[in-house]
């Protein structure tokens, strides 16, 4: 089984109700499972609704700061609209770098062309090499070094060359 075959693996345990696949061929042996992490992550959710309920109160005070406060962000997500990111294609721990002594992949303002490796994102005991899918520059790094990343989570914004 090459390394392909375990990635579509990966991806339709994600996008299906599986918990877990095992599947054994002479000498290899693979076992994939769901973490347990989506619960919680729909858990997490529950305090930012009730966030929202804490902001109204301010508004009612005074209506006018509440509404330039929510037209900035709108302005801050206007350029976002033409960028585009690079997503994780496997669950794993991101890295920016090779090894702890070697520069990072990428920085902000880096430009890449498509191809150019991004990260290395380790999963299984393999260390994957990301590659960008276009041209641009790196304008945010939406991860910390060393952290746990999900299938199709955000990993960088790029602004298309």
């Amino acid at each position: 089984m090459d390394f392909k075959q375990i990635q579509e693996l990966i991806k339709m345990v994600n996008k299906s109700n599986i918990g877990e696949l095992s599947i054994e061929q002479k000498d290899f042996r693979v076992t994939i499972k769901q973490k347990e992490e989506h619960v919680t992550q729909v858990v997490s959710a529950v305090p930012v609704q009730t966030a929202p309920v804490a902001v109204a109160a301010p508004q009612a005070a005074a209506s006018q700061p509440a509404a330039q406060a929510v037209d900035k962000p709108r302005a801050a997500e206007t350029p976002a609209a033409n960028l585009v990111t690079i997503k994780s294609p496997m669950i794993g721990t991101f890295y920016r770098k090779a090894s702890p002594d070697k520069p990072n992949f990428v920085d902000i303002g880096s430009d890449v062309t498509q191809g150019t490796v991004v990260c290395i994102i380790e999963a299984m005991k393999l260390f994957n090499e990301i590659e960008s899918e276009v041209s641009g520059r790196i304008v945010k790094v939406l991860v910390d070094d060393a952290s746990p990343v999900e299938y199709d989570q955000p990993l960088f914004l790029v602004e298309p060359a």
